[in-house]
């Protein structure tokens, strides 16, 4: 069973999607699951986890309808405000939903580097485990720091990194990026998602040959069991096709044993989000 651990769906909003920049313009319109399902039944995908494209509650309750009513949407990565006073009663209102596996704040877009490490937001972040919601790590490589610490706050908390930490792939750059994601994957509750790669390497250019390193370190670092395929459909569409991500993968897999390959493509997301 192959599972995509990462992708969105949205109504195309100028002001709410505002990140999406005029070189992106591709994925300015609406994406939504009739859209997808098709793309699915082309490439032999069974399922996905829909994640959370904008903070609000209302992106949280689209997410959950849209998973309600499409059995291909096996889980939702949805948005709550982790630092409200009030977090308890809002968990305590999505405990019934089975289709709510997990949170995410879009930390990469905070000007404080060490955000996660706010008291407010390390308080909500203790009570995720009381309801056995995971939370999905979106940053930049230099709030790598603030990761690592964060992490050892919370050793029985299911964390996964989005989209491998957003290297520079572009730019060439590795080695501080690969010393801290490499501590931080030494915590074994901390998986990560081999996903949004080629959107951080030339949308023209790119090349299996310069995203193979990485992903060969977060192979090394992470290991088999903690490694798990996304997409992260549409925003890839602006450097590729669904295909491509998917083949870039499979192809660097080709070698491991089918166990640790299936693993990969979609039981290793089945296990950490409960699917």
């Amino acid at each position: 069973m192959i599972i995509d651990s990462h992708q969105h769906f949205w109504v195309y909003d100028e002001r709410k999607h505002a990140w999406i920049d005029d070189q992106m313009a591709i994925i300015r319109r609406d994406f939504l699951p009739q859209d997808l399902k098709p793309v699915y039944d082309n490439h032999g995908v069974d399922g996905c986890v829909a994640v959370q494209a904008d903070q609000t509650l209302e992106e949280t309750e689209f997410l959950l309808k849209i998973a309600n009513e499409n059995d291909f949407v096996k889980g939702v990565v949805g948005w709550v405000d982790l630092r409200s006073p009030n977090l308890s009663e809002q968990l305590e209102k999505y405990q019934e939903n089975t289709d709510l596996k997990g949170w995410r704040h879009i930390v990469q877009g905070e000007a404080d580097h060490n955000f996660l490490l706010r008291n407010s937001f390390l308080s909500g972040i203790s009570l995720l485990e009381k309801y056995n919601h995971t939370y999905d790590i979106l940053v930049f490589p230099h709030q790598l720091g603030a990761v690592l610490e964060f992490v050892k706050k919370f050793p029985n908390q299911p964390f996964v990194i989005d989209h491998i930490a957003k290297p520079y792939i572009k730019d060439g750059f590795f080695d501080g990026w690969s010393v801290l994601i490499t501590e931080i994957a030494k915590h074994e509750n901390v998986f990560c998602k081999i996903s949004g790669m080629i959107t951080e390497a030339d949308y023209e250019n790119w090349s299996r040959d310069e995203i193979f390193p990485y992903m060969s370190l977060i192979l090394e670092a992470f290991g088999p069991n903690r490694v798990m395929y996304g997409s992260d459909w549409p925003v890839c569409l602006v450097a590729g096709t669904y295909p491509q991500v998917k083949n870039l993968v499979k192809e660097f897999i080709q070698d491991l044993s089918t166990i640790e390959q299936e693993k990969i493509m979609g039981k290793n997301a089945i296990a950490f989000y409960n699917l």
